[in-house]
């Protein structure tokens, strides 16, 4: 049995695509998955599998979000190793940040550098940004909502054919110890 987070886009914020998170922990229970439990209310969830992989579960969630809801919902599914090797590989000193100014944005599969050649990444400064195995490390000492690098970063052409969803810190880290066992 493997425990995996559920990393919803784009759900509740803003008050669009309206997913309450009992009803999410009810669709995930009745599609077979084990000890459910949300967190916060923008979009993730912990569960347990004993089927499938990270690829095929955000699959089946995916469908079985637009089925119940109506709702086209991105869905990246990471087991906690994943999560574990993300927090021990991060490239800023994460323990001497606050958790607004440090995130991660998750992709559906590997990125390089080319993809984000077109960022100047000297002007914008002190922000800075990392990659890691289908992570974007974000540096933004402003927060997320202030951040200049973030907008460039998450421009079309560059997430072009990747879905991609970003995380504070403070939940990164949170995901990991929940899908700890």
């Amino acid at each position: 049995m493997t425990t995996y987070a559920a990393l919803l886009r784009g759900i509740n914020v803003g008050g669009n695509n309206r997913v309450p998170m009992a009803d999410l922990r009810a669709l995930m229970t009745e599609a077979g998955y084990g000890d459910v439990r949300t967190y916060l209310q923008s979009g993730q969830a912990v569960f347990t599998a004993e089927r499938g992989d990270e690829e095929s579960l955000a699959g089946e969630l995916t469908a079985a979000l637009e089925k119940r809801f109506g709702l086209a919902v991105d869905v990246l599914v990471r087991d906690h190793a994943y999560l574990r090797a993300v927090r021990e590989a991060c490239p800023f000193p994460a323990d001497r940040l606050e958790g607004k100014q440090l995130h991660a944005t998750f992709f559906s599969g590997p990125v390089d550098e080319e993809r984000f050649a077109s960022v100047d990444r000297g002007a914008f400064g002190p922000e800075e940004f990392r990659l890691g195995d289908r992570v974007l490390y974000l540096y933004a000492p402003d927060g997320l909502g202030r951040s200049k690098l973030a907008a460039a970063l998450s421009s079309r052409r560059a997430l072009a054919g990747i879905v991609a969803t970003t995380r504070n810190w403070n939940t990164v880290r949170k995901l990991e110890e929940l899908t700890a066992g």
